[in-house]
């Protein structure tokens, strides 16, 4: 079975840090492309962050450019988000997939965990 579990969510005040981090099983990690997606209640899931299988490449959504960076240990089946100058715009569910396809479409990633809240306070 695919799990992917995020965790190191919270409240953080404006301006400050947060590291998220998904732990994968029931995959082989270092095959999947993953990627960070968010949502705020009653929109649509965007696109925060994507990282190439070996974790050479990636992209990042315009508005987190800059201020967050995805990363991956593949020794230890994790990905990571550390974000950095946090606005209260950040305040999300945090959200991490995994896909076969270096992508930033949501629809394109087959697996997906619980997600974990970020709650950045102004």
């Amino acid at each position: 079975q695919v799990q992917l579990v995020e965790s190191g969510g919270g409240l953080v005040q404006t301006g400050g840090s947060l590291r998220l981090s998904c732990a994968a099983s029931g995959l082989t990690f270092g095959s999947y492309v993953m990627a960070w997606f968010r949502q705020v209640s009653g929109k649509e899931r965007e696109f925060v962050a994507v990282i190439m299988k070996r974790g050479i490449t990636r992209d990042y959504a315009t508005s987190v450019k800059g201020r967050f960076t995805i990363s991956r240990d593949n020794a230890k089946n994790t990905v990571y988000l550390q974000m950095n100058s946090l606005k209260p715009e950040d305040t999300a569910a945090y959200y991490c997939a995994a896909g076969n396809y270096y992508t930033t479409s949501q629809g394109s990633y087959a697996y997906w965990g619980q997600g974990t809240q970020v709650t950045v306070s102004s």
